[in-house]
């Protein structure tokens, strides 16, 4: 008996001895590397939209280099709050992914209460790139330039209204920041979504907007509106004739757009973050997924996880000082 416990104990050591060195003998530690299984994408907005068309030509691209899927699932509701907190929620185990942008992250936890924290329950993972937004006239607006713009609307205080996609909605931040910057005083036209905000302007019923290049560019390039300058500094390569609004005496440092990327419940562990970082820098880097990006109207700028955090802070803290200056909030 003894001798046979003996032999047992040195097939054991034996086997350990072997199986050291590589550890590609243990099949359950290769079963658990990251993705071993399909990858549910919760896109909290409505199929079509940005957000959901930029997520999944990043995913399918991610998804044939890794050879996993990565299903989407669109659960809008609430200005994409509803789908953002069911990430918020989800197991921390990289399996439930979230398409982030601008508004449910940034914005709507800046003038309403969300149900979920941001800083406290998410783990930015990738940036994907920025929509820039273009300031838009009516085609018989007394302007051909943004200078001449600024010139007549400063002119005459009070007269001229702007459409927004909502109060406290990415579109109508963004304008305010120009707005007072440029030294504009206005009128504001808040509108359920950015469509019907878009058509009153190209009806001739308000004056100018400042909107995604997404939304504005079949309007302008169609020649419904007149596009005078757009909110990135550096301009964009998706529209390389307008100007960027920066360049206007006292519009100096005006540098904002909506942002695209993953997050994913705080609690995932490092690897996985940087594994999905990792392989959504890949994925951007091809030229496919840069020229069906620019389709939807969204300036490729790859961040990985650290980049895009610290990105998410200068976003945030841009978009509370222009909500501080005007007092904005959703509810009580």
């Amino acid at each position: 008996m003894l001798h046979r416990r003996n032999l047992l104990l040195a097939a054991a050591a034996g086997g350990a001895a072997l199986a050291a060195p590589g550890l590609a003998v243990f099949p359950a530690r290769a079963q658990a590397a990251y993705p071993n299984r399909a990858v549910r994408m919760i896109i909290p907005w409505p199929p079509g939209q940005a957000t959901d068309l930029m997520a999944r030509v990043t995913a399918q691209r991610i998804s044939e280099q890794w050879g996993q899927p990565i299903v989407p699932e669109n659960r809008a509701g609430a200005a994409g709050m509803i789908g953002t907190d069911l990430v918020a929620k989800a197991a921390p185990d990289g399996y439930t992914l979230l398409a982030a942008s601008t508004g449910p992250i940034t914005t709507a936890p800046l003038v309403q209460r969300t149900p979920y924290d941001v800083e406290r329950d998410f783990a930015p993972v990738a940036m994907i790139g920025i929509s820039p937004y273009v300031l838009i006239v009516r085609n018989d607006f007394p302007a051909q330039t943004a200078a001449e713009f600024v010139a007549r609307v400063r002119s005459e205080p009070g007269k001229y209204t702007y459409a927004t996609s909502g109060t406290g909605a990415a579109a109508h931040l963004i304008s305010l920041m120009f707005l007072a910057k440029a030294r504009l005083d206005t009128v504001h036209v808040p509108f359920q979504g950015s469509g019907p905000g878009l058509t009153a302007v190209t009806a001739g019923q308000v004056d100018f907007a400042i909107e995604t290049l997404a939304a504005t560019g079949p309007l302008f390039r169609q020649g419904a509106v007149r596009a005078l300058g757009v909110s990135l500094a550096n301009g964009t390569e998706l529209a390389p004739e307008l100007m960027p609004l920066a360049r206007l005496p006292g519009v100096e440092g005006y540098d904002v757009g909506a942002f695209g990327g993953y997050m994913l419940p705080k609690a995932t562990p490092r690897d996985v973050i940087e594994r999905l970082a990792v392989e959504t820098e890949r994925a951007l880097a091809t030229a496919e997924v840069k020229q069906r990006l620019a389709t939807v109207g969204l300036q490729v700028q790859p961040r990985n996880a650290a980049a895009f955090a610290e990105f998410l802070k200068r976003h945030s803290a841009e978009f509370r000082d222009v909500i501080e200056a005007n007092k904005l909030r959703v509810d009580g």
